[in-house]
């Protein structure tokens, strides 16, 4: 028998690892073997005893097609314990009709062929649930002939570059959990250093080399730990090195799951491989322990790991944790304060203001449903040049920087929470439409950066007017946005009036949750800014800060994201459009302008001292124009459903993290 004819024969030694039944075995005729009957009853069923009278004598060996002696002995004791021990050799063997056996006949065992007919004779008898260890091995299959081992030789194109012989011994093919299959698999890095010599003794050197090669350790990454079993493609193509980085965290789950959780791993999780993983930073066949003097993350070398993709890298690298966690607060202590914090902070902000939110649209509904009037606007209470007009409440300079700033808010929640929440099952189609990672990347930046020109152009803004048009007491007057003692007495009032203890307060220009609003944007530019600013510029951070400060800055900047974001699509919302008084939308951040008795109700402060001084009238505008009005709801109906869209997906990332938590 040439050592060719064993090619396919030996898939089937592959397959039945995972431990198939046999169909058609000797001990009696199963559904399945019905396969071939033909072909079997044309050829004589020697016993394997008759077989084994030959084969079984230790030494036993015949001339090979290349002239040289071939190994022919097979061990009977050891063949009865494979997953093939029950079969007749001759059910494998089929050539075999002669004993002693005819000359000139090409040896060949079809090892896929002859699975592939039995998985058909028991679906065709329907007994696929009694014979499911074969279904797995008809996948095996399919997934082993898309792999780069069944694809032709670059040398030798009449041949494959790896079958199952060369994998396995065909008569010794063990179940999983026995004492052979232990045998076997620590003997898979000699049998995967036949064809990778090279890759062989690296890893004879590793870590998990010494584990296998030495302490004969089974629990020890082995070569197809890493690389896979049936569908091993070229580990420098993306989607096996995701695979790859996936089957590290088989062993090194808690690593895995930190690393998921750094900005490579969430990018890796979307399915792109760019970033780095596992073997760029910890190396591949020759990965050492980190305190390891060879290790390419030991303190010496780190920074040369890490200049390999980040050519400037400074010192400040070294320090940075890629594994590090919020739980642990010996080792990380900064982390697990940062987290203790936000946790805190979004408790806090969502506890109150979601309660001061039911609570005030409980009241509302509960006066509307009792038909109680609302302060309305006499028309005989005004002058004839007030009738029919509209308070401008925003000039148009403000109506576009809040239009621009919403669309970049939004547009830094989609990219950056589809990076965010990488695990969410959302993340992955949403990151596929925008083109990929680094699309999201240069999309969420220029956002951020439309963001900042607005915020410090404000900041110049009120520069020039303060000492130009503004004294100091107008920070704190009628007009101003800093908070004053009066916005606390507004609130207590509020409280009153949302449990029936009091009449609902009237307020001036701005309302105390329009303050909070205003300088929560301070807060949040300093939080996120300053983190994504820090993380954008890592190599410029780096040189100043230690490493820390990244694990820090992206604890920072994805919770307070989050708390901005969720704030936003639910308080902020509930405020301006979703009270009964407001629902469903509220346009006048469009128009610029709103009806006198709207403005009375929610300004009557201000709208008394206008009509004392007589200044009414210049703030007066004509109704908008239809087209305007229309073109108002569209727009503002539009940005809502967005809103609400990004909330739902980032509430689903959310509810996702903690379950995985």
């Amino acid at each position: 028998m040439r050592v060719s004819g064993l090619a396919t024969w030996a898939l089937a030694c592959v397959i039945f690892l995972a431990g198939a039944p046999v169909v058609g075995a000797a001990g009696g005729e199963s559904a399945a073997a019905a396969n071939g009957k033909a072909a079997e009853q044309a050829a004589p069923k020697f016993a394997n005893d008759t077989c084994l009278a030959c084969h079984g004598n230790e030494g036993f060996a015949a001339p090979g097609a290349n002239g040289q002696m071939r190994q022919l002995h097979v061990v009977k004791e050891r063949f009865e314990k494979s997953v093939h021990g029950k079969r007749l050799c001759v059910e494998c063997h089929q050539d075999i009709t002669e004993i002693p056996h005819q000359k000139g006949v090409e040896r060949k065992v079809g090892c896929v062929k002859c699975h592939q007919d039995l998985w058909k004779a028991a679906e065709e008898e329907n007994k696929t649930q009694q014979f499911a260890r074969l279904g797995v091995v008809v996948q095996q299959i399919d997934r082993y002939m898309k792999s780069i081992h069944a694809r032709p030789s670059m040398e030798d194109q009449s041949r494959t570059n790896a079958t199952c012989y060369n994998c396995h011994n065909a008569h010794y093919v063990y179940p999983k959990g026995s004492p052979g299959r232990v045998e076997w698999r620590l003997g898979i890095p000699n049998i995967c250093g036949r064809c990778h010599g090279k890759e062989r003794d690296e890893y004879v050197t590793s870590v998990h080399g010494k584990e296998v090669m030495e302490k004969h350790n089974p629990k020890a990454a082995v070569c197809s730990d890493c690389h896979t079993t049936h569908e091993i493609d070229d580990p420098k193509l993306d989607p096996m090195r995701l695979v790859i980085t996936r089957n590290c965290g088989n062993c090194h789950e808690e690593n895995f799951k930190t690393y998921t959780a750094t900005y490579h791993g969430q990018v890796s999780t979307l399915g792109y491989a760019y970033t780095a993983k596992c073997f760029d930073c910890h190396g591949n066949h020759a990965v050492q322990r980190v305190k390891d003097p060879k290790s390419t993350v030991h303190p010496d070398n780190r920074l040369g790991t890490c200049q390999k993709c980040h050519a400037n890298a400074t010192r400040g690298f070294i320090t940075f944790e890629p594994h590090a966690n919020t739980h642990d607060y010996d080792r990380y202590p900064y982390m697990w304060i940062t987290s203790k914090f936000m946790i805190a902070l979004l408790g806090g902000v969502f506890a109150f203001f979601w309660t001061h939110a039911a609570l005030w649209f409980y009241r509302e509904y509960r006066d509307r449903r009792e038909h109680k009037e609302r302060p309305h606007v006499l028309t005989n209470e005004l002058p004839p040049q007030a009738r029919n007009k509209y308070y401008q409440r925003f000039a148009p300079g403000w109506r576009i920087a809040h239009l621009v700033l919403i669309l970049s808010v939004m547009t830094l929640v989609l990219t950056g929470m589809s990076v965010f929440y990488a695990n969410s099952p959302w993340a992955p189609v949403v990151m596929k439409q925008l083109g990929s990672p680094k699309v999201a990347a240069v999309l969420h930046r220029t956002a951020a950066a439309v963001f900042l020109v607005l915020f410090f152009g404000h900041l110049i803004y009120l520069a020039s007017r303060l000492g130009r048009t503004w004294k100091p007491s107008d920070w704190f007057g009628p007009d101003s946005l800093v908070p004053n003692w009066r916005d606390f007495t507004d609130l207590a009032t509020m409280f009153r009036w949302f449990f029936g203890a009091g009449p609902r307060p009237v307020f001036d220009r701005w309302t105390y949750w329009e303050k909070f609003d205003y300088w929560a944007v301070f807060w949040g530019i300093a939080i996120i800014g300053g983190s994504g600013l820090t993380l954008w510029f890592k190599s410029a951070a780096a040189s100043v800060f230690p490493g820390w400060v990244f694990n820090v800055a992206t604890i920072l900047h994805g919770e307070e994201a989050v708390l901005a974001a969720v704030f936003l699509f639910t308080v902020h919302f509930f405020n301006n459009h979703f009270r009964p008084d407001k629902f469903p939308v509220d346009i006048v951040m469009f128009t610029g302008a709103m009806p006198l008795e709207e403005f009375r109700r929610e300004h009557a402060l201000e709208y008394q001292r206008l009509v004392e001084s007589g200044e009414l009238a210049k703030h007066l505008v004509d109704v908008p124009s239809r087209p305007m009005t229309r073109g108002s709801i569209i727009l503002g109906g539009a940005l809502i459903v967005i809103g609400l869209t990004l909330l739902v997906l980032v509430l689903i990332g959310f509810t996702g993290s903690l379950a995985a938590a």
